[in-house]
């Protein structure tokens, strides 16, 4: 009995060097993808698309200045150039037989209108993954949102089998609370590390310290969270109903005030969607704390400045 031939790869050129575009280049050619060309802006400051042409065995070229030959096309430029690259990529070649994907989280595959007009099949693909500087995460498992022509979105399931993605579709109209939801998973995270650096600061603890201290409290939350569910990861003085801890806390973070907001506003979403005692108690001493600060001042502390003022006018 003959032996099944193995399935032909696609070619693919990448536009758009960054974080995620040479992660992406990097693990296709691992995965047996010919990568034909790696394509930059004329106005880009990336720097290492030389380093990564050469590694990926693939020329290096300016968007719009030649065709491009390979079969996909993977735009990974940041959200704001995707519809100026695929206007300078339509007007450079016939797309007929070509297909297109951009790797936007927030837009659709409207921003590919003009290559799509000039009969490439398109696709959004985006990873629920963070691509930073110097790190390499794992493929496997990764989460990609995918809209877009019925082909299209057909060869992009067979290229995450290879790179052992998990591809779902997403309503194009959901795109952009899909991709805010990624936010809250990452970005937002690191806003809220930040935050509790400043707390700790303001405590004495050095960053490094404070990463040394938090890090099994981290681990375990999320381990937690993941395991169970938000409620049943909940803990603290919330939980308890502590009103007068809360109020030691708000009063404490004034030396860290832009903190200060986001617990008040982080303590405000727990109550109204978590389990907590004395919710209405502590709805009040949080909703006090929001009056103090839209005000300026407590108002032991206004009564006190009005005294002195009347005294001052006598």
């Amino acid at each position: 009995m003959a032996r099944k031939s193995a399935r032909t790869k696609p070619s693919i050129s990448i536009v758009g060097p960054g974080n995620l575009g040479s992660a992406l280049a990097i693990e296709l050619a691992r995965a047996g993808y010919p990568i034909h060309q790696i394509v930059r802006r004329a106005t880009s400051k990336i720097t290492g698309p030389k380093a990564l042409a050469r590694r990926v065995k693939a020329e290096l070229v300016i968007v719009g200045e030649c065709p491009l030959d390979s079969d996909i096309v993977w735009i990974t430029v940041p959200d704001d150039a995707i519809a100026d690259v695929a206007r300078q990529l339509a007007d450079a070649q016939d797309w007929k037989g070509k297909t297109v994907f951009h790797s936007s989280g927030a837009l659709t595959t409207d921003e590919l209108s003009p290559v799509w007009e000039k009969g490439a099949e398109v696709a959004s693909v985006h990873p629920m993954m963070t691509f930073v500087a110097g790190k390499k995460p794992s493929w496997r498992g990764i989460a990609f949102a995918v809209e877009g022509d019925e082909d299209a979105v057909r060869l992009w399931s067979l290229i995450a089998a290879d790179l052992g993605g998990r591809p779902f579709e997403i309503d194009k109209r959901n795109k952009v609370l899909y991709h805010a939801f990624g936010a809250f998973a990452s970005p937002l995270v690191i806003a809220l590390m930040s935050a509790m650096e400043q707390v700790a600061a303001a405590a004495g603890i050095p960053r490094e310290k404070a990463k040394e201290i938090m890090q099994p409290l981290l681990a375990e939350t999320l381990n937690n969270y993941v395991r169970t569910d938000a409620p049943s990861a909940f803990s603290g003085p919330l939980v308890r109903g502590d009103v007068h801890t809360v109020r030691k806390h708000l009063t404490a973070l004034k030396r860290a005030p832009e903190a200060r907001e986001v617990y008040h506003a982080l303590a405000l979403a727990a109550i109204k969607h978590l389990p907590v005692k004395n919710r209405g108690a502590l709805e009040k001493e949080l909703t006090a704390h929001h009056v103090e600060v839209r005000r300026g001042s407590s108002p032991r502390k206004r009564k006190q400045v009005s005294r002195a003022t009347k005294r001052r006018s006598e």
